[in-house]
């Protein structure tokens, strides 16, 4: 908005222009569409309502009308401006009045608009919270300093310090607040919620309105005390019907979600968590969330009050009948398989339950009665009886499951405590050491302890129960006692049976014969009426104590045993020499003999290992037989027992070792080293190659034969079979080597590493093959060659061929490797190099002396034909 200014000059005094009749019409026709301006802004600007229901849309409207008025306001305080009202006001005082009476108004409107937006302002924070903050807790913190807020206003304000414009403004608040709890109470999200987190946010809500009017009066209070004129005496009604009307409503959904948590703990007993059936308890709720989900898509807004009937309608239709109608559907979809305590039995556990439902809705019909005319209407009276007829059927619900649980205790609870204490899971009596998968069994019955815990709840139901079934209800500690020893005592039977492996049962048969006589009395003889259970137990824990005692110290010489034979089996037998200088590796002889003179050190630690073992057994039998000769015959299968242990010991620390050494031979690591040698007219290796097959096979067989130092025991004796003498020069000791030397296994090994080394050997001498080419330096007639050249006398040239030839020859053999490493052998090949070498060499010095020879001829023959020549002259 921009006034418009006057074309004319203005430069001269206001007293000039203004005798001046051309300047004068010009500044009234400015000022005429000056009035007009203004009065349309005003106009506008008063027609003006907020753009919303809230209070901040008025608190937008004060500051906008602020703005377009502060706007006209600064170009009236122009200096042009005021000297035209000057000019004016000189020339014609009666036209400048109706233009001063508009320039009034402005000033007054908007002095107003600055006052209200100024004061308004500090209230935005507040409402800004109430209206976008998170969580009814926000809006009910919010409410007492607004409230402040405003009291301050309108002490301070000289506009908002009435009736008109105060009550429109806490209406707008009022709103805003039901607004947010409105958005916070929301049914379809609410009744899908978790029932406390949906009474929490209800109660939230109802204390936010709640919050809401009380501070609005304490308010009141402290207007009236602080001394003001202007008391707060606003129409009550006009504030708080609204939120008066929504706080009923949260109280209505309160009571709903609060009957619905009942019929949830009525037939979910202390926990879900906790419950023995935790699926049927799911069912059950949503058995009840079924009867509310309606509310959930209500076709109107319970909050509005135009709704008002039609949710009074709701209430009253869910007050009066529909807990008596879940009740029903519970009660009738679960009789057979009704929801109980954790722990509680199923007979007693279903009296609770159905006993639970009727307390549930005698309960709810008990509230109904205290609230006037609820139930003396017909729609009541029909609900009436309804919970009637479902209470009989409760009733006799009870009365039926009380009535078979007795007959059936009073005839079943005496043949039950005549059961043994203990049975066997096989119905055979084959001594336990025949057949160790026979074990023994505790013999009380379930249904013994269920009969005790129904007993103990019928009681606190008040119901009268057997005395044979009181009787056995008061010895249920005892029971549980002698139940959890028997347990106990099995437990260490089995674990002891299981501990112990074929041998060492055989070995024990004696004691294990004896532990078994005692637990037969509690499978023949002894049932839950004897009064020698006690005993019973204790007779069997300390014969199974003294059993575990003597096995864990058979156990513990065993693991010495078995530590010695892991100590056997695990020696290396080819220990092989280390290179020399790096790469110096000793000779085929040497790294054989080596490898049996180590072979021959750790025999000995063997053999004293393996002489140990005889007086560990003897160990043994002086624990088990009182003896210790070594010879029990109760020891027989045990000492068998070790005996084919050592065997299968051995065998393997001869498999094992032979295949360590098969994985050398076919390792790319040399360890041994032979050579290549000219041997006129073939070359060969040194040692050649049937020499190292023997040494290997030799080697093979010093391994195995290891096992002849490993000397077999006397029949069912852990003593050493003394030689025998066969024939007067000849004696034959009883060793392993018989068997193991003949094993499939350690014949398979020999033969693979035999076939490997000959591979091995056959790659070597194809190696020497490409030296071959060379054979003419040895095999060919030097002499008969010489004589032939001599006797044919050929030209240089021919000479020079030959000899370039075997200087070739020469250079080429010192430029091959003289080194050849295959698998587990490193071929020298500098010998044959040099022989070859040294042969090339002798041709070379043959035929320079032949060459030497015939030139010394012909050098003789031309001197000689010189002389001649001479002469002749």
């Amino acid at each position: 908005l921009k006034l418009e200014m006057p074309t004319v000059s203005l430069d001269r005094e206001v007293t000039v222009l203004a005798t001046v009749p051309g300047v004068v019409r010009s500044l009234k026709s400015c000022a005429a569409t000056w009035k007009k301006l203004i009065s349309g802004v005003l106009g506008e600007q008063l027609k003006k309502v907020p753009q919303g229901n809230g209070p901040l849309a008025e608190i937008n409207l004060w500051r906008e009308n602020n703005a377009t008025l502060s706007a006209l306001t600064e170009q009236i305080k122009l200096p042009e401006v005021q000297k035209v009202l000057e000019i004016l006001q000189e020339a014609d005082s009666k036209f400048i009045g109706d233009l001063q009476t508009v320039l009034s108004d402005l000033k007054k409107h908007h002095m107003e608009a600055q006052d209200n937006a100024k004061f308004l302002s500090t209230l935005e924070r507040h409402l800004k919270t109430l209206s976008t903050g998170t969580g009814v807790d926000v809006i009910s913190n919010t409410i007492p300093s607004l409230l402040n807020a405003l009291r301050l206003v309108w002490i301070m304000s000289r506009h908002y310090n009435k009736d008109v414009r105060m009550v429109p403004f806490l209406e707008r608040v009022s709103w805003e607040i039901s607004q947010r709890v409105r958005r916070v109470v929301d049914l379809q999200t609410l009744f899908k919620q978790d029932i406390a987190a949906a009474k929490k946010k209800i109660t939230e809500a109802k204390n936010t309105l709640e919050q809401w009017k009380k501070c609005y009066f304490t308010t009141c209070i402290q207007v009236e005390e602080s001394g003001s004129e202007r008391y707060w005496k606003f129409d009550v009604k006009r504030l708080f019907k609204k939120t008066d009307y929504m706080v009923s409503i949260c109280q209505d959904l309160y009571y709903i979600f609060q009957v619905t948590e009942e019929l949830h703990n009525m037939f979910i007993p202390e926990l879900i968590t906790v419950t023995e059936n935790p699926k049927r308890i799911d069912e059950l709720q949503r058995e009840v969330n079924i009867v509310i989900s309606p509310m959930e898509d209500l076709p109107f807004d319970p909050f509005s009050m135009e709704s008002a009937r039609e949710w009074a309608f709701v209430m009253e239709e869910f007050r009066e009948d529909v807990v008596v109608k879940i009740v029903e559907q519970i009660f009738v979809q679960n009789l057979k398989d009704p929801p109980v305590y954790k722990n509680h039995p199923p007979v007693a556990g279903a009296i609770s339950w159905s006993r639970s439902l009727s307390h549930r809705i005698k309960h709810t019909i008990t509230r109904f009665q205290e609230e006037e005319g609820l139930l003396a209407s017909e729609r009541g009276q029909k609900v009436k009886q309804k919970y009637l007829q479902v209470t009989k059927k409760m009733d006799k619900y009870e009365d039926e499951k009380y009535r078979q649980w007795r007959e059936r205790t009073e005839h079943m609870l005496p043949l039950l405590l005549k059961d043994t204490l203990l049975t066997l899971s096989s119905a055979t009596e084959e001594p336990v050491t025949t057949k160790k998968s026979v074990c023994f069994t505790l013999n009380f019955s379930p249904e013994i302890q269920e009969i005790i815990t129904e007993t103990k709840y019928m009681e606190q139901l008040g119901l009268p129960v057997p005395e044979m079934a009181r009787y056995v209800a008061l010895q249920e500690d005892k029971y549980l006692r002698y139940t959890n020893k028997l347990k106990g005592m099995l437990d260490r039977y089995h674990k002891l049976m299981g501990m112990m492996n074929e041998a060492e049962t055989k070995l024990l048969d004696h004691y294990v014969q004896e532990l078994w006589r005692i637990l037969k009395a509690g499978h023949k003889r002894l049932t839950w009426k004897s009064v020698g259970i006690g005993e019973f137990i204790v007779q069997c824990t300390q014969t199974i104590g003294k059993l575990e005692l003597l096995v864990h110290q058979i156990h513990h010489i065993s693991e010495d045993i078995s530590s010695k034979l892991h100590s056997i089996e695990s020696t290396n037998l080819f220990k092989f020499p280390h290179s020399k200088n790096g790469d110096k590796h000793p000779g085929a002889k040497e790294f054989f003999d080596y490898v049996k003179c180590e072979q021959a050190k750790d025999v000995e630690q063997l053999v004293r290992k393996y002489s140990a073992i005889p007086q560990l057994l003897i160990e043994v039998e002086r624990r088990v037989a009182y003896t210790n000769s070594g010879k029990s015959p109760k020891l027989a299968s045990y000492y068998a027992y070790w005996e084919n242990r050592i065997y299968q010991v051995l065998t393997q620390l001869i498999v094992k070792n032979l295949q360590a050494f098969n994985a050398t031979v076919l390792a790319n690591v040399p360890l041994l080293q032979i050579e290549a040698v000219l041997s006129v007219p073939e070359i060969t290796l040194q040692p050649n190659a049937s020499e190292i097959e023997k040494m290997t096979m030799q080697s093979i067989q010093d391994c195995v034969e290891v096992t002849k130092h490993f000397v077999r025991w006397m029949h069912g004796t852990c003593i050493e079979c003394p030689p025998q003498h066969v024939k007067v020069d000849e004696v034959v000791t009883f060793s392993f080597y018989s068997d193991i030397s003949q094993s499939p296994l350690v014949i398979e090994q020999a033969v693979l590493i035999t076939q490997n080394v000959h591979k091995l050997l056959a790659s070597l001498r194809k190696c020497l093959n490409q030296w071959k080419k060379y054979d003419l330096l040895w095999k060919s007639d030097k002499g008969a060659v010489l004589d032939r050249l001599a006797a044919e006398k050929p030209a240089c040239v021919v000479f020079d061929e030959h000899l370039q030839f075997y200087m070739k020859v020469a250079q080429e053999v010192t430029q091959r490797p003289l080194i050849k490493d295959e698998q587990f052998i490193r071929l020298h090949l500098a010998p044959l190099a040099s022989a070859v070498k040294e042969n090339a060499k002798s041709w070379l010095m043959s035929l320079g002396k032949l060459l030497n020879e015939l030139a010394r001829e012909e050098l003789f023959k031309l001197q000689d034909e010189i002389q001649v020549g001479v002469f002749s002259l």
